[in-house]
């Protein structure tokens, strides 16, 4: 009888959320104006940072809501019959933790995108010096982007794009700077557009300091990679001696149990 009570109540949400007598959807909207204080900071960020700016952010977060709603009355249902203060309490958690999960990969993944990016452009410019070494600033850009990381090809295209249809400032390599705001990557295309302007008989002393510069982050970049790798070893060795021990433990209180019992 549990059961069926269970499928019925989620056969009713489904005929009233679609005919209208009862709409999350409708109750999210009208109560938008409360429903945005939930919203964090930097939620807009992380989510153009994935979906880029074309993405409607009070949709997505209304969405947000509605699903965490929904988990929240399925498990209700769920718990009907052990309802109590403490259930209560879990529900909420289960409503905040289907709230927040949206939000954590969102963070998540551009933690991970940053740190890709961070960990390939030093070795994308030391290419690109060697390009430079023969050619101007822009047609270096050019004849880059086919042996570019994936992660660039994009920004790069449309900052190719931008000088070539006449814009001489800064702002291009600026554009593509704050598409991929990682460490260093405004100072260096601040060095790229000065290398771009400079005179040719400065050209090498400005392409000097644009190597030194780009041989310093790679060396930044082999550090936080033998970081990580460092990090991942002690991690696994860790939770090895944790089983390791767990398991001594186990096997010993299994031993002086059978040891009473006999």
């Amino acid at each position: 009888m549990y059961y069926e009570i269970v499928v019925l109540a989620v056969i009713i949400i489904f005929i009233m959320q679609y005919i209208g007598g009862f709409s999350i959807n409708k109750f999210v909207d009208d109560n938008a104006t409360y429903f945005k204080k939930l919203q964090e900071d930097d939620f807009e960020f992380y989510a153009k940072a994935k979906y880029g700016d074309a993405i409607d952010i009070d949709k997505l977060f209304n969405n947000r809501l509605r699903d965490a709603m929904l988990v929240g009355l399925l498990v209700g249902f769920l718990m009907i019959n052990q309802m109590s203060y403490i259930m209560l309490l879990v529900i909420f958690a289960v409503i905040f933790g289907m709230f927040k999960l949206p939000y954590m990969q969102l963070k998540n993944y551009y933690k991970g995108h940053l740190h890709q990016i961070d960990s390939q452009l030093p070795y994308y410019l030391k290419n690109l010096e060697i390009l430079i070494q023969h050619y101007t600033v822009p047609v270096a850009l050019g004849k880059s982007v086919g042996d570019a990381p994936e992660i660039f090809q994009e920004g790069l295209r449309d900052m190719i794009e931008k000088i070539n249809a006449g814009d001489s400032t800064i702002t291009p390599y600026m554009e593509f700077a704050k598409e991929y705001p990682v460490r260093d990557s405004m100072r260096m295309m601040r060095l790229l557009y000065r290398l771009g302007l400079g005179k040719q008989e400065r050209k090498q002393e400005q392409l000097l300091t644009f190597s030194r510069t780009v041989s310093s982050l790679q060396q930044k970049a082999r550090e936080a990679r033998y970081k990580s790798r460092l990090d991942k070893m002690e991690s696994k060795t860790m939770r090895m001696l944790v089983c390791t021990g767990a398991g001594v433990m186990l096997l010993l209180v299994l031993s002086i149990l059978q040891t009473f019992s006999s």
